[in-house]
């Protein structure tokens, strides 16, 4: 990108992203282990593929920021520190990593840095809350590794596929190249 204002296009669909983000983390279903499966890890990597590096991390900061002071977008209408710094803190503050690395992959219009950037920013999503949610609830790594991810191996391979997929589609038909 090589203005250095947003313009008011930018601006909305930076919005309406983390609308969206906020939306799809209260379709969830509860796990007994305090991490719930949400559709938000499918909308934050999406926001990165279809409004690139730039702007998707953009709009998962200000949807984490929101949370932090108290708006209440995340899962099950919850806002505030006590979230961002609870047992799934680490998920919360690698989102933007997660959107920025979709992203990242996507601008290459390259299907195999495109897959690579999804991938590689829904592990690092994982790396963070499992190291977190360990030193949280002072559960070892394996223990955390079965109730952050083992779980959702299923979901959130269908998640990523989705993204890829249907990101791409959406970001031709927006007429979004390269945003950076």
């Amino acid at each position: 990108m090589n203005q250095k204002v947003l313009s008011v296009r930018d601006l909305c669909m930076i919005a309406v992203f983390t609308a969206i983000i906020a939306v799809t983390a209260q379709i969830i279903i509860p796990t007994p282990y305090g991490v719930p499966f949400t559709l938000q890890t499918l909308a934050i990597p999406l926001a990165g593929v279809i409004l690139g590096a730039k702007r998707g991390t953009l709009a998962t900061i200000i949807y984490v920021l929101l949370g932090a002071v108290g708006a209440p977008v995340f899962a099950m209408f919850a806002g505030g520190l006590g979230i961002v710094f609870g047992p799934t803190g680490g998920f919360i503050l690698s989102f933007p990593i997660l959107a920025f690395a979709a992203g990242y992959g996507a601008e290459k219009n390259n299907v195999w840095r495109l897959w690579t950037g999804i991938i590689g920013g829904v592990l690092f999503n994982y790396l963070c809350g499992i190291i977190w949610f360990s030193l949280y609830t002072s559960n070892d790594l394996i223990t955390s590794f079965r109730v952050c991810m083992l779980i959702f191996l299923p979901t959130d391979t269908i998640k990523i596929i989705g993204t890829g997929l249907l990101g791409i589609k959406i970001r031709k038909l927006l007429f979004i190249k390269n945003l950076l």
